[in-house]
């Protein structure tokens, strides 16, 4: 181990051409690729880390932070911190960096694109094509539903919400929305308008989630929710799959209490493949891939490696989950 460079501990190999040159300044130790969180490779180096580079699904509890006492900054590569004991962190001095801002175009367009695959039935008619079941053009067959003239209900209209609704009003859609605040001034032009989260859930043809994941939204589309929807409803989850009660979802699927859903994040994650929901035909899940292009996840691992300079230098990390430790 190189002692005159800062010890980072990085829970993942990340291609070499999105690292560059912006780690040749530490003595960096990498954990293994299949394993989530700190393994026993890393464990042991904790009480001389300076810095932790690690992703979305990587677990950081107080227990690992309370014996790492040089440790200056955490940089997760993602937009939410919720694998981060954030308030322990914050308790001990550490600056928590993240990723905010760089997927909303990425996670739109793939609401979006799971909105249209499950409200045209892509998955099954495509299956059904190669399983030799497409004999002959059925009036019948593989029937959807319009999205002109629907009404879509996004919860939570911030930076991602608002250009999922932009996207879908060029469809011809209606956009109502339920926010903890009102619409922000350059959103009206979606011509969206709020309602209370009751009278969304009870009118949409869609419900998209895209709250953040904390105490109050978890488990925030439950049982009750479930029944207070529309038949024919279809949702999208491309937000935190905790906020969606699983078994609840499963039931209203199979019962028929919604329509159809269509999942870029569940609860646990990731979802085993023996789960019933991977047997059910309305229902498509995809592997948490909203940041899955070649120029956002380059962009996530820029500033993850900005942020763990700055902090392990001791200067304001560029985005900051925990901004108070600086007063």
């Amino acid at each position: 181990m190189n002692l005159n460079k800062p010890l980072v501990l990085m829970t993942h190999e990340l291609p070499e051409d999105w690292v560059g040159e912006l780690l040749e300044d530490y003595h960096v130790i990498k954990g293994i690729n299949e394993e989530r969180g700190l393994d026993s490779s890393l464990i042991k180096y904790l009480d001389k880390a300076e810095g932790i580079l690690c992703l979305l699904d990587d677990p950081i509890p107080a227990e690992h932070l309370e014996r790492a006492p040089k440790l200056k900054v955490v940089s997760n590569m993602a937009v939410g911190v919720d694998n981060i004991d954030l308030a322990a962190c914050s308790r001990l001095g550490i600056a928590v960096g993240h990723t905010p801002g760089v997927l909303t175009e990425g996670t739109a367009d793939l609401t979006v694109a799971l909105l249209l695959a499950v409200c045209r039935r892509l998955p099954t008619a495509s299956e059904d094509a190669r399983q030799g079941r497409w004999t002959n053009w059925d009036p019948t067959g593989w029937l959807g539903v319009d999205l002109k003239n629907s009404i879509v209900g996004i919860i939570g209209l911030g930076k991602i919400g608002s250009a999922v609704g932009e996207r879908l009003a060029a469809f011809g859609a209606q956009i109502i929305f339920t926010n903890r605040s009102p619409l922000p001034e350059k959103e009206k032009k979606l011509n969206a308008t709020q309602v209370g989260l009751d009278e969304l859930l009870r009118t949409s043809d869609f419900i998209c989630l895209h709250v953040p994941l904390t105490e109050k939204t978890a488990n925030l589309i439950n049982e009750q929710a479930f029944r207070k929807m529309k038949s024919s409803a279809i949702l999208i989850n491309a937000a935190r799959g905790s906020i969606v009660d699983t078994t609840a979802l499963t039931r209203a699927l199979k019962e028929g209490h919604i329509r159809a859903a269509g999942l870029d994040v569940t609860e646990p994650e990731p979802l085993p493949p023996s789960h019933p929901l991977y047997k059910l035909d309305n229902c498509l899940i995809t592997p948490h891939i909203g940041s899955a292009t070649f120029q956002i996840r380059q962009t996530m691992a820029k500033i993850a490696l900005e942020n763990l300079s700055a902090g392990i230098k001791g200067t304001h990390l560029p985005y900051c989950a925990n901004p108070e430790i600086y007063t």
